[in-house]
């Protein structure tokens, strides 16, 4: 599959652009096992253009993550043009445009999935921005508003007739936000379509790999994106990777308790050096709080509530070594 000139390979797997989660470090991590290509939180082009630090930070790239989408997303065509070349400057490899965030705080004042209110405005904002700058422009976004505003297999066209160079399809509608399953039945309707030039990529509910696998078989899509599924497990990627080139699950050998450990411990490090250790701390616990690799072990709640309430590096790690020696027990 390629975007423009940038080729991922076949049946990439890719880790979806997720606001608090996608930093640099986790980008890294993911990069590291597997993903094909990772995307950086979601920019504000307002706050881009008024030089908000936290939000220029979000542009920072590590040659070792490339290829690398940057998100922006906002609710006007002269912002988000005005956004879009700054962020060209930071020379991500691809150039995306958020029209699926569901929150309120961004949908509710006609951004992100906002913009699927205004299909006039969402395909004048794409166009313009494609045409501001070099680079590949893809968007992500939804099956529609709600269940009697489908509107993904029309709009993908017109999108298409944009310029756009990929177009990755949340299996959701605004509404539904991030509940019940994702219906991928719409996903596949899209890639079906014969005037489809554009890779499509479908993301939603990809959990394991054998999910993965059957996305790609029964929808026919050119990638899938990986999202909360990645949180507190960025082995995912290694192991979707793994059963998508063998066949095969990954053995359990190969990826022990005491490696995962490892690499959550890893995180921990990369967010700490990357803000500070009370900050780092904070940002990591929801990877904590989320990774399956602590579910079924035995009376396990006051051990995460400790976890979950250590604010030094010493104590969390303390913590950690002690969930694996009682592990191994």
């Amino acid at each position: 599959m390629k975007i423009g000139a940038i080729d991922l390979g076949e049946r990439p797997v890719v880790l979806a652009p997720m606001e608090d989660v996608t930093d640099m470090g986790f980008r890294l991590m993911c990069k590291q096992m597997g993903a094909s290509m990772v995307y950086s939180e979601f920019v504000s082009a307002d706050a881009l253009i008024r030089s908000v630090n936290k939000s220029v930070q979000k542009l920072t790239i590590h040659p070792d993550e490339r290829p690398v989408a940057i998100q922006i997303y906002g609710r006007d065509v002269d912002s988000m043009v005005e956004a879009a070349k700054i962020v060209e400057q930071a020379k991500p490899d691809v150039l995306d445009i958020n029209f699926g965030c569901p929150v309120k705080r961004v949908a509710g004042k006609g951004a992100g999935a906002g913009m699927l209110q205004n299909i006039p405005l969402l395909l004048e904002i794409t166009r313009a921005v494609v045409d501001a700058v070099k680079i590949p422009v893809t968007v992500k976004t939804r099956l529609g508003w709600d269940a009697g505003n489908m509107c993904i297999v029309d709009l993908a066209e017109r999108l298409q007739d944009c310029g756009i160079q990929a177009l990755t399809i949340h299996g959701r509608t605004r509404a539904q936000m991030y509940t019940g399953d994702a219906d991928w039945t719409l996903i596949g309707e899209v890639k079906r379509n014969p005037r489809m030039r554009i890779p499509i990529i479908g993301n939603g509910d990809v959990t394991t790999p054998e999910r993965a696998k059957e996305c790609f078989e029964e929808y026919g899509v050119d990638a899938v994106m990986v999202g909360r599924a990645s949180f507190g497990r960025p082995w995912i990627f290694r192991e979707i990777r793994h059963y998508l080139d063998t066949g095969e699950l990954l053995p359990s050998e190969e990826q022990s308790f005491d490696w995962k450990l490892n690499i959550l411990k890893q995180q921990v490090l990369q967010s700490v050096e990357r803000i500070d250790e009370y900050r780092g701390i904070l940002h990591i616990r929801r990877h904590l709080a989320a990774t399956p690799l602590f579910k079924g072990l035995y009376n396990f709640r006051d051990t995460r509530i400790r976890m979950l309430r250590a604010e030094t590096v010493a104590d969390l790690f303390a913590i950690l070594d002690e969930i694996k020696e009682k592990w191994r027990k």
